[in-house]
């Protein structure tokens, strides 16, 4: 069987997903789509807005076969880190065949190069003096590619950043996946602007409650997303972050991507409210979402040098949701691969230290996510079958069996 693999977060699941997997499904003639997506905290630095077997039952109504879950250790990491997590274990399962992604600019041939010149020294030597004569990391990023010879345009978005470093993992590898940019249609990454049918994620969340928000989903999401009390959950993670900075010791140093001070300066604004900390850090060497995701990894203890012991090491395949007329066949191929399949309680007993710790550090991730939204924790489920139904792209608001 002939598996299309996709890196995703579906926080929350919208109509621009249901169409990526679609095109994924016709382009890549794939017999299934794999998805391996964050789970309870994502890249962000945030709490996803609904919980992980919920998010993962949506993929699967919107298209895809089967989603596993990607560790925390790698979904609130830099792009490098969550690239290269998400790509280990998808390297793992031998009949993933390719990768699709969604970016601005889906040349492969231009994705495959920038690749190449990011993994170079002379890539890196252009980015040490860059950031050297005071440029941000992004503007210095931008600055070093274009300047090795690449298309700069494809790492001026966080997708074309993280097209690049998918790209980049799977050349570390071997080269054994081809990759598969798709371009993406409607709003931005960071858009928070709605239109009628194609709004992002960061534009669902923000406007949550709104009917023309819902639009952009399906119902079966919009249903969900209306009884998330989002204002109490942020009251609840502001104290939460707080306190974590109050207690945490020494360690913030060791978080991915708290160097130069920064801890700090993060420890000196323990008593503000954290959109207040985020505000004060935020600056031309750090973006928001950095320093979100900082404290996120404060909180969830999660270390740049376990991840990276993580990825050297291997993890394991945790299946959260899976198409019931394609289980037999998805779990035989999650079953050929190295890495044990944790599909109940019991299969945690047969996981190595490393990889037991990996998996320690998601059942906090989960009970963090819940406590935040005063919700049952539910990293007990083993995983979710769901009944053979397809949402199609024929009509919005009609679920067809197939």
């Amino acid at each position: 069987m002939k598996i299309c693999g996709i890196i995703c977060e579906y926080n929350p699941f919208h109509n621009g997903h249901k169409y990526h997997i679609e095109r994924a499904k016709a382009i890549s003639g794939c017999d299934a789509v794999l998805c391996i997506m964050s789970a309870s905290f994502t890249q962000r630095g945030e709490a996803a807005v609904l919980p992980k077997f919920l998010r993962a039952e949506h993929a699967v109504l919107g298209g895809a076969d089967c989603v596993i879950q990607l560790p925390a250790a790698f979904s609130v990491a830099p792009a490098e880190a969550f690239a290269e997590g998400a790509v280990s274990i998808l390297s793992a399962i031998p009949e993933v065949c390719c990768l699709a992604f969604g970016c601005e600019k889906a040349d492969k041939e231009d994705i495959l190069k920038a690749a190449k010149i990011l993994s170079g020294e002379q890539y890196n030597a252009r980015l040490k003096a860059c950031l050297a004569g005071g440029e941000s990391y992004k503007r210095a990023a931008v600055r070093a590619l274009e300047e090795c010879g690449g298309n700069a345009e494809l790492i001026s978005s966080p997708n074309g950043v993280l097209a690049v470093r998918y790209a980049c993992s799977v050349l570390s590898r071997g080269g054994q996946i081809d990759i598969l940019p798709i371009e993406r249609i409607g709003g931005g990454y960071s858009d928070e602007k709605l239109y009628s049918d194609f709004s992002s994620a960061s534009a669902i969340r923000a406007h949550i409650h709104e009917q023309s928000a819902l639009k952009n989903v399906p119902d079966f999401v919009a249903e969900a997303l209306s009884e998330i009390d989002t204002a109490c959950a942020k009251e609840r993670w502001d104290a939460v972050a707080r306190y974590a900075l109050i207690s945490g010791g020494d360690k913030l140093k060791d978080v991915f991507g708290c160097s130069e001070g920064l801890e700090n300066k993060l420890r000196g604004l323990r008593n503000r409210p954290s959109e207040e900390i985020i505000f004060e850090c935020t600056a031309r060497r750090y973006t928001s979402s950095r320093i979100r995701r900082i404290l996120a990894a404060n909180v969830l203890k999660l270390y740049a040098a376990d991840a990276k012991k993580y990825i050297e090491h291997g993890t394991y395949i945790k299946p959260l949701a899976v198409r019931e007329s394609m289980k037999d066949k998805i779990f035989a191929a999650l079953g050929k691969s190295a890495l044990p399949l944790i599909v109940s309680m019991s299969d945690t007993r047969s996981l190595d230290d490393t990889a037991r710790r990996c998996y320690l550090s998601d059942c906090l991730a989960d009970e963090v996510r819940a406590d935040v939204f005063n919700t049952p924790c539910e990293y007990g489920y083993t995983v979710k079958i769901v009944p053979c139904l397809l949402y199609t792209s024929d009509a919005a608001d009609d679920l067809t069996r197939v």
